[in-house]
């Protein structure tokens, strides 16, 4: 005999959980759970709407441990079982909406592309672009250590299951700086991709190089001080070599 245990708020998931056992080991298991409610009061089912709700909550907890977890550890050091714990969820439910860690690092790493391109807009100065990005790290360290840790564990395609996405969220990044050279406001000997990777690397140096930059500035490179100086030296200099036409003022 098996037993749930549902415990207050958690309805939605356990059914959910009860969908996904049925679905792997057959309607029968499912029929020898028994679900002891800890309220005394009988519960009303939720309604689709609610049931909609829970499931996007729980997602959405789910996909901020990740971030954490992955950060923290890398692709190949996180674990299922401490991203299910900082979620405060049952670790089937990680299976049950994204099918595993693979699944669910792909589906970490399309917000975090949802996300830039909420940051970087068709039209927005490259400048201005590397100005939001960097200031990202006030506000988003993990996703920018993500990154850097994909690149720490790349040994090919195959190694990195963010791939794809990372990849389609670069070639539209390289397009746009494609697009800039032709209509003029680049000039010709801008190579895209090198160009691409240039202010990347440039952008995510509050992260990448703490050392360099507590040793030779001597200031937290965590601070918003310093990251918020760095934001508007970095748009400041790429304004300088004309690299892209915009409306911040060089005195500002």
């Amino acid at each position: 005999m098996a037993f749930l245990v549902v415990v207050d708020g958690a309805m939605t998931d356990c059914v959910n959980l009860l969908i996904y056992f049925a679905d792997r080991f057959g309607k029968s298991f499912c029929a020898c759970i028994v679900a002891v409610v800890t309220d005394s009061k009988p519960r009303r089912s939720p309604k689709p709407q609610e049931r909609r709700r829970d499931a996007d909550r729980t997602r959405r907890s789910i996909l901020d441990a990740a971030v954490v977890e992955f950060a923290a550890h890398g692709y190949a050091g996180a674990r299922i079982a401490a991203i299910s714990a900082r979620a405060g969820v049952n670790q089937q439910l990680i299976s049950y909406y994204f099918g595993g860690k693979e699944g669910l690092y792909q589906a970490m790493s399309e917000r975090l592309g949802r996300r830039q391109s909420e940051l970087m807009p068709p039209g927005v100065p490259l400048s201005e672009q590397l100005h939001r990005y960097v200031l990202e790290a006030l506000s988003s360290r993990d996703d920018m250590r993500l990154l850097v840790w994909s690149g720490l564990e790349y040994d090919g395609p195959q190694s990195d299951p963010g791939h794809t996405s990372w990849m389609r969220r670069l070639d539209g990044t390289v397009e746009h700086v494609t697009q800039l050279r032709e209509s003029g406001k680049l000039p010709d000997w801008v190579d895209s991709g090198c160009l691409t990777v240039m202010v990347m690397a440039a952008a995510m140096a509050p992260v990448t190089l703490p050392r360099i930059i507590e040793g030779l500035l001597e200031i937290d490179p965590e601070s918003p001080e310093f990251v918020e100086r760095y934001a508007d030296q970095l748009a400041k200099l790429v304004e300088y070599l004309n690299l892209q036409k915009s409306d911040r003022s060089p005195n500002t």
